[in-house]
């Protein structure tokens, strides 16, 4: 009976963090359900191998896609607590091996967060020509309470690449710190992007780093952050060009509104002539002409506000 109460909790948690239960009926379909440090559901499927652990306070998962296997379905994984208080510990390993190619959908719920902490340690290797998408959603509840603090290293093998999104647009934020580390390898595509809206007195800390080491690697980031009320954000990008004819690009959009106060560093830098990095970063109210606009439509000046932000972050 606990089990089963277990899981109807998290796979309830699991729908407001955005996802999406009905791939289950699919076997052809990985995917690992984990709330606090109980493996509650693991499916793996032919050509990914799956060793998950239960810890004191969470989970060490490793994963890895078999060489020149291209799983068709995405890769499911659903980290959660449900109580108000508790801590989560994820480390997490990943290894695509040469040619092969695979999609990561993290959703990570906290709807009754008032004590929580999750933290993740991550490391991804991607071999020779293998491609991984990796997409992360949270939903952190209403009260703020909780502490987020994601970290991954990425290393991305020749003609290799990595795709990633972080968002957290719905409910509150508490206090996040991301920081994501990708080191990109010779003919690598590495994109990087994160969405986040903070609302009352959350703190968001966003760090993203592309240190482009090979030959003619290109590189992404782009970061977009809503904030209001006394919520704050500080955006870290940094893209090192370290190689012949390697290509960075920084792009970061931050909208302030209330007493928010949002801060922008891209950090840019070359050590070879051939190598090229651009940034830009905008940092400012909400547009006076939208808002204008919806409050015409009857909107509030709260709902057009956040409907503006929401629009950004789509």
């Amino acid at each position: 009976m606990d089990y089963l109460n277990d899981f109807a909790l998290l796979m309830n948690a699991y729908k407001k963090a955005g996802g999406n239960p009905n791939f289950m009926k699919n076997k052809n379909t990985a995917f690992l359900f984990v709330k606090e440090n109980k493996i509650l559901s693991m499916n793996p499927v032919e050509g990914l191998v799956v060793d998950a652990k239960q810890t004191k306070n969470g989970v060490d998962v490793k994963m890895t896609v078999l060489k020149g296997v291209h799983l068709k379905n995405p890769i499911h994984l659903c980290f959660g607590i449900i109580p108000k208080s508790g801590i989560q510990m994820i480390k997490m390993r990943a290894y695509l091996q040469e040619n092969s190619s695979a999609e990561i959908l993290a959703h990570c719920t906290f709807p009754n967060a008032v004590k929580v902490k999750h933290l993740m340690d991550g490391e991804f290797h991607i071999g020779k020509g293998a491609s991984l998408t990796y997409n992360e959603t949270h939903f952190h509840g209403t009260f703020g309470g909780i502490e987020v603090v994601p970290k991954i290293k990425v290393f991305v093998g020749e003609k290799a690449s990595f795709n990633t999104l972080f968002s957290l647009v719905i409910g509150r934020v508490g206090k996040l710190d991301i920081n994501y580390h990708a080191d990109c390898g010779k003919d690598s595509i590495v994109e990087m992007n994160a969405k986040v809206f903070g609302k009352s007195n959350d703190k968001i800390k966003i760090r993203e780093e592309a240190i482009l080491s090979g030959r003619n690697a290109r590189s992404v980031i782009k970061t977009r952050a809503g904030i209001k009320d006394n919520a704050t954000s500080e955006v870290y990008n940094v893209t090192e060009g370290n190689a012949p004819y390697v290509r960075g690009h920084v792009d970061c959009i931050e909208i302030v509104s209330g007493n928010a106060k949002a801060k922008a560093t891209p950090i840019v830098s070359v050590s070879d002539e051939t190598a090229r990095v651009t940034h830009e970063a905008a940092i400012g109210s909400v547009d006076k002409k939208q808002l204008e606009t919806l409050l015409s439509h009857g909107l509030s000046r709260k709902e057009a506000v956040d409907a503006i932000i929401k629009g950004m972050l789509r």
